[in-house]
């Protein structure tokens, strides 16, 4: 029995480190997209501002 337990012990050991790979790339996975998307918005937020700045440009040099 000796052989057995150590087999299941052994199994059950890498099975758990696979689990907690697997979890490790999911999380990896998740910050990159959530990366991907802070750096989308500060690019939407940064040509909203310049379109901002050229319609107040270009109406002000209609009053003028």
């Amino acid at each position: 029995m000796g052989i057995l337990d150590d087999a299941k012990e052994t199994v059950d050991a890498a099975a758990k480190k696979v689990g907690r790979a697997v979890e490790d790339g999911i999380d990896r996975a998740k910050d990159k997209v959530d990366e991907l998307k802070a750096e989308g918005e500060v690019k939407k937020a940064e040509a909203e501002r310049d379109a901002v700045k050229a319609r107040n440009e270009a109406k002000e040099n209609l009053r003028d």
